[in-house]
């Protein structure tokens, strides 16, 4: 499993409402937090080792009805 960071930036109005379609809708969700600053969500996402990040973040998450913009991290090593 890999982990990735996606920060999303929502269209006014439009945060909560793509919180849930995340919650509720992408499976390899672990958690969304709203952020202050220039992105409005980050969510933690595990996708499997073959899983394709891009097709993953494009196709499934920047589709989301309220999004905007996204902004991609893919993390190496969790420590601690």
């Amino acid at each position: 499993m890999k982990a990735i960071f996606v920060q999303f930036k929502c269209r006014p109005g439009q945060a909560y409402e793509v919180a849930d379609a995340l919650v509720q809708g992408i499976e390899e969700i672990s958690e969304v937090y709203s952020t202050s600053g220039q992105y409005d969500l980050l969510a933690k996402f595990y996708l499997d080792d073959g899983q394709d990040t891009g097709r993953f973040v494009t196709e499934q998450l920047q589709t989301i009805n309220g999004v905007a913009d996204t902004f991609t991290t893919v993390a190496f090593k969790a420590f601690g």
